[in-house]
Formats: structure tokens, sequence, C-alpha cells
């Protein structure tokens, strides 16, 4: 199964539209600092793809881009419908979209 890539505008529509899960691979330092609002934190060091159900597309975001990408390449190979969301966490930033902490307070991308 491949790997899609989708931009931080996509990522909100497939959100909004089909329920997909916002998947966050960095680590806790990073997440804590800030994150998309409804993200599922999983570290990719602790990523187990049986964990995910097949039929609710998932979008993978880290800071830039790379561990998203080996999260989904990881996630497409267990039959998971996903997207690697181009240029992470800064492009998500860049586009406008909300950076916070898990209080709600506005935060940052490390």
């Amino acid at each position: 199964m491949d790997v899609l890539e989708i931009d931080p505008n996509g990522a909100m529509g497939l959100v909004d539209e089909s329920g997909a899960t916002l998947l966050d691979v960095r680590e806790d330092d990073e997440w804590t600092a800030g994150h998309a609002p409804g993200a599922v934190h999983v570290r990719l060091g602790q990523l187990d793809p049986r964990t995910f159900d097949a039929t609710v597309p998932v979008v993978a975001v880290c800071r830039s881009g790379n561990r998203s990408g080996s999260a989904a390449r990881k996630l497409a190979a267990a039959g998971v419908t996903v997207y690697n969301l181009v240029g992470g966490m800064k492009a998500w930033r860049k586009a406008g979209r909300p950076v916070i902490r898990d209080d709600g307070t506005a935060g940052t991308v490390l």
C-alpha cells in the first residue's frame, strides 16, 4: 500500500470530513511544547500498527515530515490508509493552523 502525501489544509479537510486520525509521532518534549488540536500522540518508537483501525484513515505528522514518513510506511505496510503531512508541524504552523499545549494554551513547534 502506498503512502500518500498531504498538505496541512488537506489534512484538516480529511480529519473534518472523514474522521481521519491525526497521529503525532514526535517525542514527548515536542508534543508537550505544542501539537495540533485533536491529535493523538504515539512516539515513533512505540508505534504498533496493529492498534489502528484499518478502516479509519491516518494522517501522520512529526516536526518536518521525516519521522512521520517512516510511521506512514509502517502503517501502510499493515494495510492502514495513511497520509504523510508534508513539512510536518512546521508547515502546519506556517499554514496558520492552531498549535496548542495539553492545557489548551498556545503552543510552539520545537
